[in-house]
């Protein structure tokens, strides 16, 4: 006889009551540091989370779908802590390679409405998720440059953190470049830093091209943004891109 199905629910409720068990509240004090925002978390360790999230997926694997996985996520990113989301999200990337379309949509539809509503939140999913969709989905490469103009600062941090991975790859250097300069003009210090990463991980297949690129865009680059695409550089590249680039 089978095993009956183990449904997202009990995996959603499962997943918090051992994150609850594991809690720590002065960790979970000390998480605050690392964000602007207010955020709420249970302290886990992120080594905890992950061998949590590697235990449930185990338990679900053989007989779970995308769907499935979706179904977790929309039960767990409305909650507050941030180890809950990680926990969905955990478990969804790992049905990656049977995206469909549509999760394309899905992903930007929590987003825009703060389902994921941290840098950590934002950059745990994006650029597993979406870029995996970006890859097996070409077309969608002309629709995430819409991203960059969205109202909502984690859909526009997304527009860039979902390229991460894909940044060494030259075929997605333009793309890469024009969400970019599309960025430049929004004052969000995050959409700024996500901004600036990429760049330096575009920076890593062509350094010349990224030099050009600041050098060409200059003053509009805001100079969070551009002070992380530098890091790379060598100090005396560093030291002269500032001074180039500088507001007159």
């Amino acid at each position: 006889m089978s095993k009956p199905k183990i449904m997202p629910e009990d995996v959603a409720r499962q997943a918090i009551e051992r994150l609850k068990a594991m809690a720590d509240p002065a960790r979970a004090a000390g998480v605050q540091r690392y964000f602007k925002e207010t955020v709420k978390s249970f302290g886990v360790p992120t080594p905890d989370i992950r061998r949590l999230a590697a235990e449930l997926y185990q338990s679900v694997r053989d007989f779970w779908r995308v769907e499935d996985a979706v179904a977790l996520c929309n039960i767990l990113y409305p909650e507050l802590e941030l180890d809950t989301k990680s926990i969905a999200t955990l478990v969804l990337v790992r049905f990656r390679k049977g995206f469909p379309k549509t999760m394309f949509d899905r992903i930007k539809s929590w987003l825009a409405r703060n389902h994921l509503d941290s840098w950590a939140s934002v950059d745990g999913l994006c650029p597993d998720a979406v870029g995996t969709l970006l890859e097996q989905y070409p077309e969608l490469v002309g629709e995430i440059k819409t991203w960059a103009f969205h109202p909502n600062r984690w859909v526009k941090r997304a527009s860039a953190v979902s390229f991460l991975k894909l940044a060494r790859k030259a075929a997605y250097l333009p793309v890469i470049y024009e969400i970019s300069a599309s960025l430049f003009p929004f004052a969000d210090d995050l959409v700024q830093k996500a901004n600036g990463w990429l760049l330096r991980e575009a920076g890593k297949a062509d350094a010349k091209r990224l030099e050009k690129f600041l050098l060409r865009h200059g003053p509009a680059i805001p100079r969070t943004t551009l002070r992380y695409a530098i890091e790379r550089f060598p100090p005396a590249k560093r030291r002269a891109l500032l001074l180039k680039t500088r507001p007159k």
